[in-house]
């Protein structure tokens, strides 16, 4: 062998012990590197890289991860931001038929009046007209939608249109008429129709449109699959990629199960709540709390102890702001309440509960605290949602000794800033979506969007905020930075549903559900939160929207 030969043996094997070199990192399904990675850890890391195997994350720092990982997708982030996606931990998603009109976008009754208009020439004389999602707050004319503007757009059409929030809606003339509505017709348990100046009705009925609504035809779930399977995908395109379904029902579940068992793994991770039928009922069922897998999941109790401030009905301590005796309702009696609470809670179920009005907190508190008395359970983690009238201090208190905890929509600050301003005052004003104070009592806040809006940077800017619509500022020392308001939005809602161990932050072990986000919402001006955008969400380690 000549001594040329021989160099050249030895270079060749000099390459191939650096392939073997090279081969010795572990292979992963994807890497994202080059970005700010907010991971939401107990320390609040700010890391650079992550490695992806299947469906979880197995390895989070800087870039000299890439010594040790690698992988034939691997993902340049150009320094953007990577965070946990985002978990609305009380939200309402459905389907909708082909009668329903989507008002969330609209911005006055003119424009309202021409598509009623253009859906009654879709549909023909004498078919029901549907929507949600209207505002006076938003409306050119600074008013709501009436019953004489609805006759004026479909006559020969009974139409109902909900608020946004879902706790008023208006009816035109023949809705009333078919629903037997009259001058005449007493005020409904817990809600109230409306009569304008001249002593006619309006047609707006608050808290219980049920007496319209109740004969309007109930579409099939074949008539609206396709429209929520939309409306679930469209959660992606905002980063959301865990929430709880706040009004489910054990009849509704398996509708649910036939959705994600068709599309598993391509939607966002679903929990949900179900309302009380009764202990035959439950047991029938067959489920309870935190039943399912990681991508549905039977979620809390939903009880509805109150109304709201669309109505407004919300029940308080004090008279309305501007009224004499007015404090809102409550939507069940106290009997009814004790009664679900215990066998509910006896059942081993968690609940989240809806309490808006102060008056309404402090009962559900006590009646929480009572059947945790009677029956302790170390991990209950029962929960209110809303808690928009702060209650006392004695109350909150109550519910950190016992560990009942809050998911809290700082959005409604923002978007109900006209209704609070009309309906409440002092420090019942100043406070209202309270974040900071319960927080400082000890409490557990998660923070969702109960749809007004859905979008979590609406939330996230009026957590750091806490501006109105207007610009008002409302109690500004009930503010989050902006590194506790997507703790808020993303660990703090995983664990109301049980699943902190494996969602809600960027760690090894946790699943891959992250999103990029196109500015850096930890350096942005606030008041620039809103114009943040979503560029990716990664389900699972896939990517499964890209803007």
């Amino acid at each position: 062998m000549t001594r040329t030969t021989t160099t050249l043996i030895f270079c060749l094997a000099l390459f191939a012990c650096g392939d073997a070199e090279i081969d010795e990192r572990t292979q992963v399904d994807a890497i994202l590197h080059n970005g700010k990675v907010i991971t939401i850890d107990a320390d609040l890391s700010i890391a650079s890289a992550v490695a992806i195997n299947g469906t979880d994350i197995v390895a989070v720092g800087g870039e000299e991860l890439l010594e040790s990982y690698k992988s034939s997708n691997t993902v340049d982030l150009g320094g953007k931001v990577l965070m946990p996606g985002f978990i609305d931990s009380h939200t309402h998603l459905r389907g909708r038929p082909q009668r329903f009109i989507d008002l969330t976008r609209t911005r006055s009754i003119e424009e309202i009046k021409a598509q009623v208009t253009s859906k009654a020439i879709e549909l023909g004389p004498g078919e029901w007209i549907t929507g949600y999602g209207w505002s006076e707050d938003v409306m050119a004319e600074l008013r709501r939608p009436l019953r004489n503007d609805l006759d004026e757009a479909a006559p020969d059409n009974p139409v109902l249109l909900t608020r946004a929030g879902g706790h008023s809606a208006v009816a035109n003339s023949m809705a009333l008429r078919l629903a037997e509505v009259t001058l005449t017709t007493p005020q409904p348990e817990n809600g109230v129709i409306e009569r304008g100046e001249d002593g006619e009705l309006n047609g707006v009925i608050r808290e219980r449109q049920d007496i319209v609504s109740r004969l309007i035809p109930e579409p099939t779930n074949e008539d609206v699959r396709d429209s929520l399977i939309g409306v679930l995908q469209e959660q992606l395109s905002l980063g959301i990629t865990s929430f709880t379904h706040a009004t489910g029902s054990i009849e509704s579940y398996p509708e649910w199960e036939t959705i994600y068992g068709l599309h598993r793994g391509t939607l966002p991770r679903a929990t949900i709540q179900v309302f009380w039928e009764g202990p035959d009922a439950m047991t029938a069922f067959g489920k309870k709390t935190g039943d399912g897998d990681e991508h549905l999941r039977v979620g809390p109790i939903k009880i509805f102890v109150d109304g709201g401030f669309t109505g407004p009905a919300a029940f308080t301590k004090e008279p309305y702001k501007g009224e004499t005796d007015y404090r809102g309702t409550l939507s069940l009696t106290l009997e009814e309440l004790t009664t679900t609470i215990s066998e509910a809670h006896a059942a081993g179920w968690q609940f989240g509960i809806h309490a808006i009005g102060d008056a309404a907190i402090e009962l559900t508190i006590d009646e929480l605290a009572a059947a945790l008395d009677e029956l302790p359970r170390e991990d209950h983690r029962h929960y209110l949602n809303h808690f928009t009238v702060m209650p006392s201090a004695e109350s909150m208190d109550k519910m950190a000794a016992y560990g009942i905890a809050i998911t809290q929509q700082p959005n409604f600050t923002y978007t109900l800033d006209g209704r609070y301003s009309a309906y409440l005052d002092g420090d019942r004003l100043k406070h209202n979506n309270p974040l900071r104070t319960p927080m400082n009592h000890g409490i557990h806040v998660a923070i969702s969007s109960d749809i007004l809006p859905i979008g979590p940077m609406v939330g996230i800017y009026a957590a750091v905020t806490r501006k109105g619509m207007s610009g008002t500022v409302f109690g500004e020392e009930e503010s989050l930075t902006v590194m506790e308001a997507l703790r808020g939005y993303t660990l703090y809602g995983a664990w109301l549903s049980f699943e902190e161990d494996r969602k809600g932050s960027i760690e090894p072990g946790k699943l891959a559900d992250m999103i990029v986000l196109d500015q850096d919402i930890l350096t942005i001006d606030p008041d620039h939160i809103m114009d943040i955008n979503v560029e990716q969400t990664w389900l699972g380690g896939k990517l499964v929207y890209e803007r």
